[in-house]
């Protein structure tokens, strides 16, 4: 008996306190929510209905320049120094392309439009689909960083050669310059620019050769750069 009431003289006075201080949380405001974890971006993908009503994407263009990407260099080409993608330059060199017109390479969906963090400026990611047979398939996203200006907003549909934006320098990081990627698979991630291995990235020029649904000799429309 005498155990029982050293327990309840030891509780009581804790049941008070919580007690008094849930009437003060009712009485002037709620209890702090606890604040849920950052989604990690890598684990966000398009779903499977997202990913089969994308735009069916048989053509492929370069987004800078005109047809055949003329009046552009690869400055520093995939794989070299790790890169993860091409960065595509005007022929004057250092900021004379800064605010030129980046089209879309294919019909698709912007999945992403903004400023992921330092280093990357704004960025767009279109999610592609694929003709059915593509070894490369079902779905691509290709990817243009260091952008100055958006000139659209994810969930948008565009097509081949519809102006999406502007060249830019990442805030001030670079010299102007398009960082040009294409990535296999549905997976919605800003990542990273440099890597030891390729990850889901394939060469943007030797993508957009393969896929430009026509031959070497023929240009393509040019870009609409209303």
């Amino acid at each position: 008996m005498k155990f029982i009431v050293r327990i309840m003289r030891v509780l009581f006075p804790l049941a008070l306190v919580a007690a008094v201080g849930g009437v003060i949380c009712l009485r002037f405001g709620k209890l702090p929510a606890a604040r849920p974890k950052p989604l990690d971006p890598a684990f966000v993908r398009l779903t499977p209905l997202e990913m089969a009503v994308l735009p069916l994407a048989t053509r492929f263009d370069m987004p800078m320049g005109s047809e055949h990407g003329a009046f552009t260099y690869n400055a520093r080409a995939f794989r070299v120094e790790r890169h993860l993608g091409d960065d595509l330059n005007g022929i004057g060199g250092g900021n004379s392309d800064l605010g030129d017109a980046v089209f879309a390479a294919g019909a698709g969906r912007v999945v992403y439009a903004g400023s992921p963090g330092p280093g990357w400026g704004k960025m767009i990611l279109i999610a592609h689909r694929l003709p059915d047979g593509d070894e490369l398939g079902p779905v691509v996203q290709t990817m243009y960083a260091h952008l100055d200006s958006i000139r659209v907003q994810a969930g948008q549909q565009v097509q081949r050669g519809d102006k999406i934006g502007t060249v830019g320098t990442a805030e001030g990081a670079y010299l102007a310059h398009l960082h040009f990627e294409v990535r296999l698979g549905p997976y919605v991630n800003p990542g990273q620019g440099y890597a030891d291995t390729p990850l889901n990235r394939v060469s943007p020029e030797q993508f957009i050769r393969a896929h430009r649904g026509t031959t070497d000799e023929a240009l393509n429309q040019a870009p609409r750069n209303e």
